[in-house]
């Protein structure tokens, strides 16, 4: 229960460190996030919970873990400054898209736990 708690705790602060922080638009339209926040944030999710289920955290509770508290976080960030509404569209996005990558990292760490009989 502890390790799920730290997963969900880091996770949310992966959010906050890596992206949440920034709202200023670039002038090309791409949006408030650089590539390297994306990476950075994507690669600090990966390991957090590659890590968790290493160190025997159930993985699909650790996965559900961090998908509500990852997704939560932005919803934070996102409602605050949106007056459209629109946000849960984003909300939605942010949800599925987590939900299916840490499923199949978390099956790929079993997997991986599994073969080298840890």
């Amino acid at each position: 229960m502890r390790s799920v708690l730290s997963v969900a705790v880091l996770s949310a602060l992966s959010w906050f460190g890596w992206m949440g922080w920034d709202n200023e638009y670039q002038a090309d339209g791409s949006g408030p996030y650089e590539a390297w926040q994306v990476a950075g944030c994507g690669a600090s999710l990966i390991v957090i919970l590659a890590l968790a289920i290493r160190l025997g955290a159930r993985p699909l509770a650790a996965a559900a873990a961090m998908t509500v508290a990852f997704t939560s976080a932005w919803s934070v960030t996102a409602a605050s400054t949106d007056t459209s509404g629109l946000w849960v569209v984003g909300m939605i996005l942010v949800l599925v898209g987590m939900a299916a990558g840490t499923a199949m990292i978390s099956l790929g760490s079993r997997l991986l736990l599994r073969s080298s009989g840890s």
